[in-house]
């Protein structure tokens, strides 16, 4: 037996080696592979990582403070998950481009953090590249469109993971920051755009369970349609069998008081007088006449949340290293597709300062959004809202001597109407694009020059990017009086409605090059506090007649914003809604005015 092994051994194979030199050669190459692939896996744990101060003191201080560190399923996402590609070719490269980083170290390129922080943008975006370049390949090792669960994300979440899968969007287009201190605001816009731009080979087509999910997103819209429409329907019918019963009992009661008025004559007894109701007291605010006759019992209602907005000007919307949601907003998205069930959310960080660069003045605790029940209707000639939501406690202003900025009135309450012809922004954002960043109390505002509300058509150049460090708007950039009429005359205008709640004071007007407001009768108001609850009714005429003032047709849809100054607050310190659309007995708006 030995024998017959060592004659096989000494066999010769390949260019005359014989298979017992082949098998040495073999254990010596699993021992290398062995050892270089312990040393590569070495290369990828955290202890390394973070074993030279640079990475310690600043990128993982970072990342233990996001969700990737820490969360609720406690899966940890390690630097090499999002740094290192797991196929072996492309992990080769990576490391290869990494030994780069070595001589880094040796130089002591971001051996401070001051020198770490003026590189900082350099390496992120060349990061941002590389996982552009493999469409997010690292990223979708855990996350993947084809096993998202589309019902547990939220609506933005929903709407933008949709329109990457048909455009061709990746992960890290939208998503730079979410592990590092995020510093794509340094970008400029042109760098950002070509960052985030779609790539068409990436697009891919829906999954089956998303669409099922649209399916029946659809399917719960329509019936929770037919459920409201139902339920009006069932109110009317109840309240008209009450009054049938009311009137039925009223006849009875007559023919009573009839009967028993002719019994006492007979009987020469004189019939008691029926005693007189007794009049209630009222408070002035109750005892003024409603400003319409609308049933609201059977009006269906819209919760609108409205918040707390700080200085996110239309310029802030638009600019890519301001907001994230830019890039849909410039394809045609409207703010309350992705944003109609964050608005609390968003008004919570904006009005606590930890929305950075948002707010730098906060009321410590002012609330940060309010849950509005918005209803409407109309007839004939008038078109009635109705706004009800609930008081606040008082918070002090502290940067204003005695804490109210407007001590005259507790409650103001304005809304725009617009047509789409109105404003480049009106049918996407409504009335944000009358708020502009060089407005009074805006972080680009002129000093010594007060600046009013305006819409962009009314300039000749508005400044969007900041390029080269310019001031963000255009008041300075306004057109000819007669370039302006002429816009007025086209109908790129949008009209505003005023109600001031101490003063009782109602004001209308339109804005164009400025806001334009003046006192008259053509919208009447009703505002009362019952209990905790504001309630503000609005009658306005469909057609008033009045130039600055749209026409209202039943046939169209229009944009409808408004905003709430509540605990005595003034100017940009109100509350907003994102643009909404009204329409006229029509079920695919969010606000339908209900015939009356």
């Amino acid at each position: 037996m030995p024998h017959v092994l060592s004659k096989l051994l000494s066999r010769k194979i390949i260019l005359g080696t014989s298979i017992g030199v082949g098998l040495i050669f073999m254990a010596i190459g699993v021992i290398f592979w062995g050892g270089f692939n312990t040393a590569m896996q070495a290369t990828n744990t955290m202890e390394f990582c973070i074993g030279c101060h640079e990475m310690k003191d600043n990128v993982y201080v970072e990342y233990k403070e996001t969700i990737h560190y820490q969360n609720r399923s406690g899966v940890r996402a390690v630097c090499s998950d999002c740094h290192v590609p797991r196929d072996w070719t492309y992990k080769m490269i990576r490391k290869i481009q990494a030994s780069k980083e070595v001589w880094g170290k040796i130089t002591g390129v971001i051996d401070t953090r001051e020198k770490f922080q003026e590189h900082r943008i350099e390496m992120a975006a060349r990061e941002w590249a590389r996982m552009k370049s493999t469409d997010s390949r690292e990223c979708r090792n855990c996350h993947d469109f084809n096993t998202m669960m589309p019902e547990n994300q939220k609506p933005r979440a929903r709407k933008q993971h949709i329109n990457a899968m048909t455009a061709g969007n990746t992960c890290i287009d939208c998503h730079k920051g979410i592990a590092h201190e995020s510093v794509h605001d340094q970008l400029s816009d042109e760098e950002m755009e070509e960052l985030s731009k779609p790539n068409p080979d990436n697009a891919i087509e829906l999954p089956q369970h998303w669409k099922d999910f649209l399916v029946k997103e659809e399917a719960d819209k329509q019936r929770a349609k037919e459920e409201k429409k139902a339920a009006i329907e069932a109110a009317k019918i109840a309240k008209a069998k009450a009054a049938e019963e009311a009137a039925k009992q009223a006849a009875i009661d007559a023919e009573k008081a009839k009967a028993d008025a002719a019994t006492a004559k007979a009987a020469g007894v004189k019939a008691k007088p029926v005693a007189k109701a007794q009049p209630v007291a009222m408070t002035k605010a109750a005892a003024k006449p409603a400003a319409s006759s609308v049933d609201w019992d059977l009006v269906a209602d819209r919760t609108v949340t409205v918040f707390f907005p700080g200085q996110t000007s239309i310029e802030w919307v638009m600019r890519g290293k301001d907001h994230g949601g830019a890039r849909p907003v410039k394809a045609g998205d409207r703010c309350v597709d992705c944003h109609d069930q964050e608005t609390a959310d968003m008004g919570e960080k904006i009005v606590t300062g930890k929305k950075e660069g948002v707010e730098p003045t906060p009321i410590p605790g002012k609330r940060g959004s309010i849950a509005v029940s918005v209803k409407a209707a109309h007839d004939t000639d008038n078109l009635y809202l109705r706004f009800q939501w609930t008081n606040s406690e008082h918070t002090p202003a502290p940067f204003v001597d005695g804490g109210k900025m407007d001590p005259k009135n507790q409650m103001k309450l304005a809304l725009m109407l617009a047509d789409d012809n109105s404003d480049k922004f009106a049918s996407q954002a409504g009335c944000w694009g009358t708020c502009h960043a060089d407005l009074d109390g805006m972080p680009f505002a002129p000093e010594g020059q007060q600046v009013s509300k305006y819409l962009m058509d009314s300039r000749t150049k508005v400044e969007m990017k900041g390029r080269r460090g310019k001031a963000l708007g255009g008041w300075d950039k306004r057109k000819e009086d007669g370039d302006i009429k002429a816009e007025f005359d086209a109908g790129r205008f949008m009209d505003i409605l005023r109600y001031k709640g101490g003063e009782e004071l109602a004001e209308t007007g339109y804005i164009l090059a400025d806001r334009e407001m003046n006192h008259d009768d053509m919208v009447k108001f009703n505002a009362r506090k019952e209990g905790d609850q504001w309630i503000v009714e609005v009658k306005r005429k469909l057609n008033t007649g009045k130039p600055g003032d749209i026409v209202l047709s039943k046939d169209n849809v229009y944009n409808l914003g408004f905003a709430i100054h509540d605990d005595y607050t003034n100017a940009r310190f109100h509350h907003v809604s994102l643009g909404y659309k009204l329409g006229f007995d029509n079920d695919d708006v969010e606000i339908n005015s209900a015939a009356q």
